[in-house]
This record gives C-alpha cells, structure tokens and sequence, in this order.
C-alpha cells in the first residue's frame, strides 16, 4: 500500500514537471536582427621599429669566436663558448656541453653621470642671478 501512495506521488510530480515545460515558449525559429556595422576605410600601418633590430659582436682569437655580445632592442646578451677545464671531456659534469646565456642586467654608466654633473654645475651657475653688491663702509 505505501509503494503505491509512492508511485502515484512520483507520477503526479513527473506529470506536473512535463506540463511546466511544456508551457514555456519555444525560441522562433527566425534569425535574430542584426546591425550594420558601418566600414571604414582607414587602413592599418604596421611599421618596423629600428629599435629591435639585433646587433651581434663577435671576439675571437685565434681564429675560434671567444665571445658573441647581442643587442636586440633594450636588452643584450652574452654569448660565450663551453671550454672543458683541465681534462674534462665533454659529457662529464666539468664538461658540459652547453652554457647559458649571460643577461646585462642594471648596467651603470658613472662618466656620463659625473659628466652630466658637472653641466649642470655649469648651467647652475650660468643662470645663477649676480650676489648683492657690498654695503657702502660708513665712518
């Protein structure tokens, strides 16, 4: 007896779930309007920049590349072959086979600081306004 007071109330809530989605509008079937979008006729200029243009100096000695500096944009590099120390062979751990890169990072200028100070000393005192004649000596 209690199963079926169970099923007819799962019946009457299925029932009434199907009528409840049935009742809900079904989107139509047409496209939705869309806008015009106005064209324009300004064309896009894509330039290169002469800043990212890479630099590449090489050192050598003895006709083997010691050393490769790489300037690309803001940031350079340097580039310096793997020589095994003593009789390391390659595959050792003395002897690796590659390096790394070595990135200038914070590099410092001091003569143009110092040589911008001392123009601005200059430029100090040329504008710097003439000191105050002396007071006249009384007797």
């Amino acid at each position: 007896m209690r199963t079926s007071n169970i099923c007819s109330l799962l019946f009457i809530a299925l029932l009434g779930h199907a009528a409840i989605a049935s009742a809900q509008t079904t989107p139509s079937q047409a496209p939705p309007k869309l806008e015009k979008i106005e064209e324009v006729d300004n064309p896009v200029t894509v330039t290169a920049n002469p800043d990212n243009e890479k630099k590449i100096t090489e050192k050598r000695e003895g006709g083997r590349v010691t050393e490769a500096k790489v300037k690309s944009g803001k940031s350079s590099y340097t580039l310096k072959p793997n020589t095994p120390v003593g009789t390391a062979l390659p595959g050792d751990l003395a002897g690796r086979e590659s390096r790394g890169a070595q990135w200038t990072v914070m590099e410092f200028d001091v003569a143009k600081k110092k040589k911008q100070r001392s123009e601005d000393r200059a430029n100090a005192a040329d504008e710097a306004p003439a000191p105050p004649p002396p007071p006249p000596a009384t007797r």
